[in-house]
Order: C-alpha cells, then structure tokens, then sequence
C-alpha cells in the first residue's frame, strides 16, 4: 500500500462514518497531511452539534465503529470536548473530538506506507467546500436535531 492506497482508504472510512450519522450533518473536507511514511485525512461537521446531543452523537459513532470491527483505544469522557479513539483491523487510526462551539472533527491516520504522490479527496463536501480556506469557520449550520438547545 503506498500513501494514495491509504489516502483512499482512509476517505472510505470517513465517508461510511457520515454516512451513518442520521440526521445527516453538513461536513467539510479539512486538511490532508503526509509524514515520511503516512497520511491523515480529516472531516470538519459544520452542523453545530450541541451540548444536549454530543453523548447521543458519540455513541452513535462508537457503535458504528465497533460494529465495524474497530477497537476502540480511548474514550474522553469531558463534557466541553468529549473524544474517541479508535483503531481498524489493517491498523488506521480513527477519531472523533468535539471542539469549540459543538463542532465535530474527525480524523483518519496510516499506518507507515510506502511513500507516493497524494491526490485531493475524490469525495465531494456535502455542504460548501470551503478549498482554499483554513482554517475552516466555526460550525455554522443548524439543524432541528444536531443542534437543540444551543
């Protein structure tokens, strides 16, 4: 597997995650970064998700991910910026941390690989892309579930 294979195949694990959040939520590609012999990929959810539904949106992920074969590291349990880490059986790491204002950021690291070209995300943003822009705004989207109580 070199960097792009893993680029590509951390797209697929972000793209089944959001894809299993209902009530959908309006997400924005952030940035790829490459290491000697890795690369992460990162989501950015602009749907403000509000302190009353962080638990509920959590366990929603954790689920998925367990059910999808993961293991799951590390649970931060904080109120403001709860977080969890998670491992797939061929070795990426998976994460989903709450930051400031609700938003919800999840991330995608390799394992070491063989060194190559990365491309751009072949997934199209669900929302506004924002290319060019970081860093990303505050979330800004506000849904009737996601975001009650904020």
């Amino acid at each position: 597997m070199d960097m792009q294979d893993a680029a590509d195949r951390a797209d697929g694990i972000l793209d089944a995650v959001l894809k299993h959040i209902t009530p959908e939520v309006q997400w924005a590609h952030g940035p790829t970064t490459t290491g000697s012999c890795d690369v992460s990929r990162r989501r950015t959810v602009m749907t403000v998700i509000s302190a009353e539904r962080r638990g509920s949106f959590l366990g929603l992920v954790d689920r998925f991910w367990r059910k999808s074969g993961y293991r799951i590291k590390m649970v931060n349990k904080d109120v403001d910026f709860p977080a969890i880490y998670a491992q797939t059986e061929d070795g990426f790491g998976v994460s989903l941390t709450i930051g400031g204002e609700g938003q919800a950021f999840f991330e995608v690291d390799s394992p070491c690989v063989r060194e190559s070209e990365v491309a751009a995300s072949g997934t199209r943003a669900n929302g506004p892309g924002y290319e060019g822009v970081y860093p990303l705004p505050r979330p800004n989207v506000r849904s009737p579930f996601w975001s009650v109580g904020s």
